[in-house]
C-alpha cells in the first residue's frame, strides 16, 4: 500500500486518515508536527515580570496551586 502524502492533506483529511489507520505511526507524528493553529501564541518572556506572568499563565492552564510549584 502507498502511504499519502501527509503534507498535501488538510488537517481535517489527516485527523480521518488517522482514525482509520490507527496503526500508523508516520500519520500520527505528521499530526503532532502541524500543532494546533487555534493554540494561542505566547512571546518569550523577555523580564522578570513576563516570567511572572508566563509562570501563573502556566499555573492556570496545568491547574496546579503555589504549593506543587
Amino acid at each position: 500500500m502507498t502511504k499519502p502524502d501527509f503534507s498535501k492533506m488538510t488537517r481535517q483529511e489527516l485527523r480521518a486518515y488517522i482514525l482509520a489507520h490507527r496503526e500508523d505511526d508516520e500519520a500520527i507524528e505528521a499530526l503532532i508536527q502541524r500543532g494546533n493553529p487555534n493554540s494561542p501564541k505566547y512571546p518569550f518572556p523577555q523580564t522578570e515580570e513576563d516570567f511572572q506572568e508566563m509562570e501563573e499563565i502556566l499555573k492556570r492552564k496545568l491547574g496546579s496551586s503555589e504549593e506543587a510549584v
